[in-house]
């Protein structure tokens, strides 16, 4: 019996996936947490085999639940359930521990499968995903000040603004802002920032 630990905020995206494993013969639920907190805490009393978790999440984000988890079991599985196709988030969850990435959209069709070959020891990304990450491979990475500018600019401020809160020059956060729509190719600030959300670069 593979034995699943569900965490989302969405209680109808946990409902779904109950009404999906409760059909089968070789899977249990034996949890569900809406947040990386109780997540973390379901963790060490169950010890599942496989742990569905969603990376929006309030109180702890389902990254940083996944680094707590590996940091105290090396061993789970993890599979990250999202709604999100973006390459750097993708590459964020696998550096942290992930074992496989699904979009929430093709549950139905994918889940069951991903489970049993993620307790079987393989990995697995749909092909949407597989693309993303291929599409950006070549792209120049942002420096962490570029996305720290870049998370300013998405809550609205000016360059004079962002330079004031980060102790920069304004002729510096105009470069900065420069290099960020190079390396996004993008025509301007606000489609820099429509880039950023759909990729993970940043959230709101």
């Amino acid at each position: 019996m593979i034995r699943v630990l569900a965490v989302d905020d969405h209680p109808l995206v946990r409902d779904g996936i109950r009404l999906l494993i409760e059909c089968e013969e070789d899977l249990e639920l034996i949890g569900e947490a809406c947040n990386g907190r109780e997540a973390l805490e379901l963790v060490r009393k169950f010890q599942p085999d496989i742990t569905l978790m969603d990376l929006q999440m309030p109180e702890m984000n389902g990254i940083d639940a996944i680094g707590a988890i590996r940091g105290e079991y090396p061993d789970a599985r993890i599979i990250v359930l999202t709604t999100h196709p973006g390459d750097v988030q993708v590459s964020r969850a696998l550096k942290a521990g992930a074992r496989a990435y699904l979009l929430k959209g093709q549950l139905r069709k994918e889940l069951l499968e991903t489970i049993r070959a993620v307790h079987a020891g393989q990995r697995r990304l749909s092909s949407e995903i597989a693309a993303e990450i291929a599409e950006h491979s070549a792209d120049s990475r942002l420096t962490p000040r570029e996305i720290e500018v870049l998370r300013l600019v998405a809550a609205g401020n000016a360059n004079k603004e962002i330079g004031a809160l980060l102790s920069l020059g304004e002729v510096t956060v105009k470069s900065h802002v420069k290099s960020i729509l190079g390396k996004l190719g993008a025509n301007d600030r606000t489609h820099a920032v429509t880039i950023a959300l759909k990729r993970g670069i940043i959230d709101l």
